[in-house]
């Protein structure tokens, strides 16, 4: 049986052109299963399909229309599980937006957001919650990745705990879609997103002008281009080996009396990167548990 893991396929608008899509598909040993989709959780922050068959093997699909970042995902994945027979193709143009719709749905988080897709703009279905609308692309989260939606859960709570509010400023590290610095900006708030991948940033400001926020400055890069300003609320979505790296740099970004945000870690990685922010003199933070993820909050 198939099943859809995180998200699908990503698409464009069938009003727009349509750029070639790529498939990468993983054949699993029973095995590699776990050691796999671990690995596919931690770099596949859209999606992808999966499909266990007869012989016990797994396979993994995903589609991309990035094909030198699925080249290298593969490469990643043989070198993990040198058993695993990977194949990647180019598909034909189809109407990739009409499959996306199966699969994509609406996401609550906290007491305050809902992502919708840009389709779903006039919903009335979600009373009382801030829509935040992002474009489904490859590479670039939705909020159905569970990192994500606990960013947006734990700054829902900030919120509603008046421990973040309008006025203040804030840095989105490792932006994405723009959807947490998105989702402050309908707060009241205004601040800063940063991300290395140039086609990221492309992706964000298109989401800045759906949802028409003007107080999201985007630019590409890391954590250095932050370097000299500080902000009231600092969110970082990224991996916990990264985190742990930049702890002096990100915990310089936060300014007297603000928040800290760290996510895109598992739970067994936590105690890793607190360790590291307590050499910075960080205090121990918050611990917020979903499934296998965890966010650290200093507050």
């Amino acid at each position: 049986m198939a099943t859809m893991r995180s998200g699908a396929m990503a698409p464009k608008h069938k009003e727009r052109p349509m750029k070639k899509l790529f498939r990468l598909d993983v054949l699993a040993e029973e095995a590699d299963y776990e050691l796999l989709s671990g690995q596919l959780a931690l770099r596949v922050s859209f999606g992808w399909e999966e499909e266990s068959l007869p012989t016990g093997q797994s396979r993994f699909r995903i589609h991309c229309e990035q094909q030198e970042w699925l080249r290298d995902l593969m490469q990643a994945l043989q070198h993990c599980a040198p058993q695993a027979v990977c194949s990647l193709e180019s598909l034909e143009a189809q109407d990739w937006l009409a499959a996306w719709r199966q699969f994509f749905t609406p996401v609550c988080c906290g007491s305050r957001f809902v992502v919708l897709p840009p389709w779903l703009v006039d919903s009335a279905d979600f009373p009382g919650r801030t829509p935040i609308l992002i474009e489904p692309k490859s590479a670039f989260g939705t909020g159905h990745h569970a990192t994500t939606a606990l960013c947006l859960r734990v700054l829902s709570d900030l919120l509603d705990n008046g421990r973040v509010h309008a006025g203040q400023s804030f840095l989105d590290l490792g932006t994405g879609s723009g959807v947490l610095g998105i989702a402050c900006c309908k707060s009241g708030l205004h601040g800063l997103g940063l991300d290395i991948d140039p086609l990221a940033i492309d992706n964000a400001l298109e989401n800045r002008s759906l949802n028409r926020v003007e107080n999201l400055e985007l630019a590409t890069g890391g954590v250095e281009s932050a370097a000299g300003r500080s902000f009231d609320l600092v969110l970082a979505n990224i991996l916990a080996r990264p985190l742990s790296e930049m702890a002096s740099q990100l915990a310089a970004t936060v300014s007297t009396g603000g928040c800290l945000v760290l996510s895109g870690l598992l739970e067994i990685q936590a105690q890793g990167v607190i360790t590291a922010y307590a050499a910075q003199g960080l205090p121990e933070p918050r611990r917020i548990v979903d499934g296998e993820w965890c966010a650290l909050v200093w507050e």
